[in-house]
């Protein structure tokens, strides 16, 4: 055990003091520093004035021509707090804020029985959106085929009788109109822009699978641009493919972005089951931009057509008329006095009966169509898409075979008339 006089206990506490204000010295200095710093830039800021935040590169919706009166302003991100992570925060915000506007469809196909008495024959769900606050809905078109009666269910348990606005088979959607009771307030969904998706971007749906009303999935963007055949004749492109879950019940309803913005109208689903497989696939809206305002305003959609009567070539037609190819859709007669005339598509001069009944005449020995502005033509149903969205007065650029030959013609398309026909056989 080592022992200090009291010279050197007196020596040691003059040297620790001395160590510890040198300690404090270099622990204050640069705080000092820090607060005169942050002293200059506060002074800095109040001499240059105010923060001024520039809303002005905020992006705008595009008009359309029909002026839907909607009240439903874009959903700003949601922040997270103590109880739900920021997704889920914004889920339920778009969730609240949308599932008002989505509405339960039900249809009654009527029918007689072998008494000649009125029965029901049939009925049928589905979903839509209130686009308008004075009662338009938007739906599918399959979701309300054959109706005879029409029944728009809302949130609030009210129930309304739907009558049909229009509806275009070749884009699969339908206008509905009802009349709000007075001083009812609705609840809208406002269209949303597709120039801008992502595969990968978040998506969630909104309809009543199975009955059960007003049912959210959520899911990504898993593919766009997708040319999907509804039907025989019926293929609508650039459709919108997610993996959000949709179920039988959910043709119809909304397909959102993140801010509560619809962005396409659920359509289809691939399924072995009848159920959800995770690929299902939308309408996009600006498809629908464009159809609901020719429906609200017309009543139908106003294309640009070519007046011709086709014909779907085949194996058989081919080697018969000496055709070069069996695909495409021969031109059996053109219009006289039509742009597609002028333009130099040319008809069939020989008359055939086709098919073992109910025969029908054809023309060959006239163009075939097997391409439109570079959309491979083959069968009636591309020969329909590939029009969907033109309207009168445009020009498409036609290619036909003719005389073993490719020619490119260019055409102006005009208005529809209730004259005009194309026929697949």
């Amino acid at each position: 055990m080592k022992l200090y006089s009291k010279h050197h206990i007196v020596i040691s506490s003059i040297i620790t003091g001395a160590a510890a204000a040198l300690a404090a010295v270099a622990v204050c200095l640069p705080i000092a520093k820090k607060s005169a710093a942050q002293k200059e830039v506060v002074e800095n800021i109040s001499e240059s004035g105010p923060l001024i935040i520039d809303n002005s590169a905020i992006e705008n919706t595009e008009d359309i021509p029909f002026q839907l009166e909607t009240n439903t302003p874009a959903l700003q991100v949601a922040s997270s707090n103590s109880t739900y992570t920021q997704d889920e925060a914004q889920n339920i915000a778009v969730y609240e804020k949308c599932n008002e506007a989505v509405v339960n469809i039900t249809t009654q196909v009527m029918g007689y029985n072998w008494f000649l008495e009125p029965v029901v024959t049939s009925s049928g769900s589905g979903s839509g959106s209130i686009i308008d606050k004075r009662g338009y809905v938007i739906t599918n078109v399959h979701v309300i085929e054959n109706a005879s009666t029409i029944t728009i269910s809302l949130a609030n348990g009210s129930s309304y009788d739907g009558i049909v606005v229009g509806k275009d088979v070749e884009s699969d959607i339908a206008v509905l109109k009802f009349t709000p009771k007075p001083g009812a307030e609705l609840k809208t969904i406002a269209f949303g822009d597709t120039e801008n998706l992502k595969v990968g971007q978040k998506v969630i749906a909104i309809g009543n699978p199975f009955a059960l009303e007003r049912t959210m999935t959520t899911g990504i963007i898993s593919g766009l641009g997708r040319p999907i055949q509804e039907s025989e004749n019926v293929i609508i492109r650039n459709m919108i493919q997610t993996d959000a879950a949709i179920n039988p019940g959910n043709s119809g309803g909304p397909l959102l972005d993140s801010q509560g913005r619809m962005i396409g109208i659920n359509t289809i689903i691939y399924s072995s089951s009848g159920s959800s497989s995770g690929v299902g696939f939308a309408v996009p809206v600006s498809t629908a931009r464009r159809v609901v305002s020719d429906l609200i305003n017309y009543g139908k959609v106003n294309r640009g057509v070519m007046m011709l009567s086709l014909v779907q070539n085949t194996s058989r037609i081919a080697n018969y008329a000496g055709y070069g190819i069996n695909t495409g859709m021969i031109v059996s007669k053109v219009r006289s006095g039509s742009l597609a005339e002028a333009a130099g598509i040319r008809g069939g001069k020989t008359a055939v009966q086709y098919g073992s009944f109910n025969p029908k005449t054809i023309y060959l020995g006239g163009d075939v169509i097997t391409a439109i502005d570079g959309i491979s033509i083959s069968t009636l149903a591309d020969y329909y898409a590939a029009l969907e969205d033109k309207v009168p007065g445009d020009t498409v650029t036609v290619t036909v075979y003719r005389n073993r030959k490719y020619t490119e013609l260019k055409v102006k398309l005009e208005a529809e008339s209730s004259t005009s026909n194309s026929q697949s056989i």
